[in-house]
């Protein structure tokens, strides 16, 4: 069943179009991907669906009830949490107090999203002594804790070796797998999205190229012309 979806998304910049009649479906518990090329208006598609951009058109559903009007506030206390490229956590503060603070002090909540992400043997660790892998696990353990039922990750293996970006995937997976949570990943390292996700959509030019499997993805002629056939 669809957690997320949007119906015919566009959004103007007076004559420049960002997102043309952009539809998509993100069921419940799946990680979906999104990749495309530069400017393909991922990072657009992300601002609306966490509410920090109004659609010019278009509907978006979540959880079955509009909330195309809905705040960022608002989408934050009812499931809906966002990661950016660049990690925001409290430098200053241990990991134990950043998810207690995230998660309203929900013990339970804490541990469980720490072991998910190979965080519980660093929770006494001020975050600012931590290796950038490390941290970024900790901004994205701040995004799902407080029951939240949808991660909208913006880039999350930016900066990140291959081995941290596997493990990385691997941890959000296994937190969809185990406890139902939906994440929707826009990411450069088409590799990860293909290796780990249910469903990859593919943005180009503020459009739908297609949306599927990650093999029928990979091998569609027109995302290889279009995004695969440069990407190397």
């Amino acid at each position: 069943m669809p957690i997320l979806q949007t119906h015919g998304v566009s959004v103007r910049y007076g004559d420049v179009r960002a997102l043309t009649d952009v539809s998509l479906s993100v069921q419940e518990g799946h990680v979906h991907g999104v990749i495309g090329p530069n400017g393909a208006g991922k990072s657009t598609m992300m601002n609306v669906l966490s509410g920090a951009q109004r659609a010019s058109q278009g509907r978006v559903m979540f959880d079955g009830h509009d909330i195309t009007s809905r705040a960022v506030r608002w989408r934050r206390r009812h499931g809906i949490s966002r990661s950016f490229q660049r990690t925001s956590i409290f430098p200053g503060m241990t990991v134990r107090e950043q998810l207690a603070l995230a998660s309203r002090d929900d013990t339970v909540q804490m541990r469980l999203v720490a072991g998910a992400f190979g965080l519980s043997g660093l929770l006494d660790r001020q975050a600012d002594t931590l290796a950038y892998g490390d941290q970024r696990r900790v901004d994205i353990a701040l995004a799902a804790v407080g029951k939240s039922r949808l991660l909208l990750l913006d880039e999350p293996a930016a900066g990140l070796t291959a081995q941290e970006t596997a493990d990385l995937f691997g941890h959000v997976c296994a937190l969809a797998r185990e406890e139902g949570l939906t994440a929707l990943i826009v990411e450069h390292d088409v590799e990860a999205v293909f290796g780990s996700c249910d469903v990859v959509t593919v943005l180009d030019l503020g459009e739908v190229l297609t949306s599927g499997a990650p093999d029928a993805v990979r091998t569609d002629p027109d995302v290889i012309k279009a995004y695969l056939g440069t990407a190397g």
